[in-house]
């Protein structure tokens, strides 16, 4: 572990700094809809599905651009670039208490997905994997643990807000806090320098393993098993807890099983830092998938009861702690440092494409079929991405 004083003037200093900046933008801008949109629709006239139809625009718009925005902090690092999406951020929740027109509605949706795409994990890795280089993983670590507290922090204050601020008071609090908080510490206290590449002997080859190029099968294999993985924190945030209630858990029961995530994500990630960082990513993130289809293969074997829901819960939250890591730390072991941001781009722009229609199909799965069925197609997407996992070489 590094010193305090390398915490607070060396390089990891970006860690903490990253840590505040996450909490922030997941809370303001990825947390917030599941408890402000139903009041947004209800006081425009917007079906709620038009409402998530805008955030999934927003979703679609952070794929579009991530790969540009990791290519930028490749280049310029993250003190140039994410103080840009803090303040489009900002910008972004201002205007959507402006925003009537259902076209307003959605264009501010567009502007946060782009603020989304410059201020969330994809690109705080990217910065990470710029000043640390081939030894980001650790770093990448660290900081999940502190944006596992996300929606922990976002989803109390939210509420607390919502009765005095209304939801367009709550929206201008979070653009405040972006823009005075976030942007400044991206902009001013953000690490300026970056790793140097190391250069291999050419005497050196022969014992060296060669970082192979972001493309061709492996390349594939991985953004098809991150993207088919993406479906299932999406789809499952947007319904587990509905499917349970239609189960016949009763709510109170439903709802502590809501809170068993978040704490196990951040288990599993002091888990991964104490016990596994020695280990291979691909390993790790081969174990976490494989973890998944074991969650639902007990869910489909025992059946919906509150126990079972219970553990499904604490497996998911484990298994989605640790791929967060290996979104990071899987591509900087396969590819190697350079030009690491955009490849990490590369990998997030399927991911959220997927992420952002996950919602929907769960949805009309569940309304056409039964809900049994919809986590049946979770259960395949999981299926998927451990075959791709374990197709890619390390």
């Amino acid at each position: 572990m590094p010193s305090l004083r390398e915490f607070l003037v060396g390089p990891w200093r970006a860690v903490p700094v990253l840590g505040v900046t996450q909490i922030l933008a997941w809370g303001a801008i990825f947390y917030t809809p599941v408890l402000i949109l139903p009041l947004i629709a209800a006081e425009r006239g917007f079906s709620l599905t038009f409402a998530m139809g805008g955030f999934s625009a927003g979703l679609l718009t952070a794929g579009f651009v991530a790969p540009t925005v990791g290519g930028l902090i490749d280049r310029h690092g993250g003190h140039s670039v994410m103080p840009f999406g803090s303040l489009a951020g900002a910008a972004g929740l201002v205007a959507m208490t402006y925003a009537a027109h259902p076209v307003a509605y959605v264009a501010v949706w567009m502007l946060l997905g782009a603020a989304m795409a410059a201020s969330l994990y994809d690109p705080a890795f990217a910065t990470l994997g710029r000043i640390f280089g081939a030894r980001a993983r650790q770093p990448i670590t660290v900081l999940t643990l502190a944006g596992g507290f996300a929606s922990t922090v976002s989803w109390p204050v939210t509420f607390a807000l919502l009765k005095p601020l209304g939801w367009q008071g709550t929206y201008l609090f979070y653009a405040a806090l972006l823009a005075l908080i976030a942007a400044p510490l991206h902009a001013f206290a953000l690490p300026r320098g970056r790793a140097a590449i190391d250069i291999v002997p050419a005497d050196a080859a022969a014992s060296t393993p060669p970082v192979r190029p972001a493309s061709g099968v492996a390349f594939l294999l991985l953004v098809a098993a991150f993207s088919a993985y993406a479906f299932i924190p999406s789809g499952l945030s947007a319904h587990l807890l509905a499917i349970l209630k239609r189960a016949g858990i009763d709510a109170a029961t439903v709802v502590f099983i809501g809170t068993l995530f978040g704490p196990s994500q951040v288990a599993a990630r002091l888990c991964e830092f104490f016990f596994a960082r020695n280990i291979h990513p691909l390993v790790m993130v081969r174990f976490a998938v494989g973890l998944m289809v074991l969650a639902f293969a007990f869910l489909g074997l025992l059946g919906i009861s509150a126990p079972v829901a219970m553990m499904f819960a604490i497996m998911f939250g484990g298994a989605n702690g640790l791929v967060t890591i290996a979104r990071g730390a899987v591509p900087l072991a396969l590819f190697g440092p350079a030009g690491y941001g955009r490849i990490v781009g590369r990998i997030a722009r399927p991911a959220l494409i997927i992420t952002a229609i996950a919602p929907l199909v769960m949805a009309f799965v569940a309304e056409r079929a039964s809900d049994p069925v919809a986590l049946t197609v979770a259960a395949a997407f999981a299926v998927v991405g451990l075959a791709c996992f374990l197709a890619v070489r390390r």
